[in-house]
């Protein structure tokens, strides 16, 4: 009998078996800033428990590297998954010392490869199974869920970064309702503004070039250059507009972020807006003309509900780019997850970097799916529409 290779699980059993093999499990530090030593899976974990989630593992990357069926590696990768989530809070608590408030565990490198190796399985695997947009909604939920409930259990207390959030809570939520504040209040504007836009810049086609090479240039500038240079002249409408700083308007803050997300957010809201109604079949809209409609019942009843897919791709690509770039704006004091990243990175605590980070992601990855299956769904629908 002939073994067949998985491509793909070629990859993912290489990781698996540096990251079983090389790579540190764990990182023990006797307080949160001096270095940290590295402590692989049996050294991390209770013998028996060192030696089933390394069983777990080889047979995990076995699976991947065998063109197994898909349920088998399906089953695979969660049993990997959940093995590693729970074990990682067990690590922490066998190697923290007892009555001991100032040691560290914290996930190596090791763990981040495995969860890499084994989440690009479980990926793969949902990919070729091609659910429906409800159904990766729904799997979003259930691994959201089943963090939650780890997070709620204290299984992952003795970690260090959840050490880092007892200490932070308040204000994690305060800056983490700041940075979705942020997220969402520029792509509302970007929206509101961006979609009439495209609409004129459609229709009047010697505007089109101007406004979208503007948009271009401002999406070039690096972020950090964008916020400082809106320093200078909102804090002069702060100083010299009446009202203006009592509104919120200053020179640093929210003020300058918000208005920076928003010029990010504006091409592609604009440029997809341009793209979805060019793609509008043109028999459509003689259909549409021939029943008497006119433009305005045309635009709205016509052209727009079928460009409000590819103008939903947009949306969903300005959303995740600013739930990134809104991490930037704790550098000017807008508040958000990178008060967390930056306040590490000056106090070389890594797992405070982590407690911003690690979030930030999380909500870019749900964003992502999420903003998809509404693409999906409303293609579908056009689709169906058409024919």
């Amino acid at each position: 009998m002939t073994l067949r290779f998985d491509k793909l699980g070629v990859v993912i059993a290489a990781i698996v078996a540096y990251a079983t093999l090389a790579a540190s499990f764990a990182t023990f530090r006797a307080n949160r800033i001096v270095p940290g030593q590295a402590r692989s899976i049996l050294e991390a974990l209770p013998q028996a428990l060192g030696v089933l989630l390394l069983a777990i593992l080889i047979v995990g990357g076995i699976v991947a590297l065998l063109r197994t069926p898909l349920v088998l590696r399906l089953a695979a990768s969660v049993v990997a998954l959940v093995a590693l989530a729970i074990l990682i809070g067990v690590a922490g608590g066998f190697l923290t010392p007892a009555g001991n408030t100032f040691a560290r565990v914290a996930p190596a490198s090791g763990f981040w490869l495995l969860i890499f190796a084994f989440t690009l399985l479980l990926a793969d695997v949902l990919t070729r199974l091609d659910l429906s947009p409800w159904a990766r909604v729904g799997v979003l939920a259930v691994a959201a869920l089943a963090v939650g409930a780890l997070l709620v259990s204290g299984s992952w207390d003795s970690l260090s970064i959840l050490k880092e959030y007892a200490s932070r809570a308040d204000s994690f939520w305060a800056e983490g309702s700041k940075h979705i504040t942020l997220a969402l209040g520029s792509l509302a504007a970007a929206v509101v503004a961006g979609v009439p836009l495209g609409i004129l810049c459609h229709r009047v086609e010697p505007l089109r070039a101007g406004v979208l090479n503007v948009l271009n240039i401002i999406q070039t500038i690096p972020s950090i250059a964008l916020f400082g240079l809106l320093i200078a002249p909102l804090g002069w409408i702060a100083a010299h507009v009446p009202g203006a700083a009592a509104a919120g308007i200053r020179g640093i803050g929210t003020a300058p972020a918000f208005v920076a997300l928003f010029l990010y957010s504006l091409l592609p809201v604009v440029a997809n807006t341009v793209v979805g109604l060019a793609g509008v079949p043109r028999a459509a809209n003689d259909a549409a003309r021939g029943m008497g409609m006119t433009d305005r019942q045309r635009l709205f009843d016509v052209e727009f509900p079928l460009a409000f897919p590819v103008i939903l791709t947009g949306i969903r690509i300005v959303l995740v780019q600013n739930i990134g770039l809104a991490t930037i704006a704790a550098l000017i004091g807008g508040g958000g997850f990178g008060v967390f990243v930056f306040q590490g990175v000056g106090q070389t605590a890594m797992d405070l970097v982590l407690l911003g980070a690690v979030p930030t992601v999380a909500l870019a990855f749900a964003a992502a799916i999420i903003l998809d299956a509404v693409t999906e769904m409303t293609s579908t629908k056009r689709r169906a529409g058409t024919e």
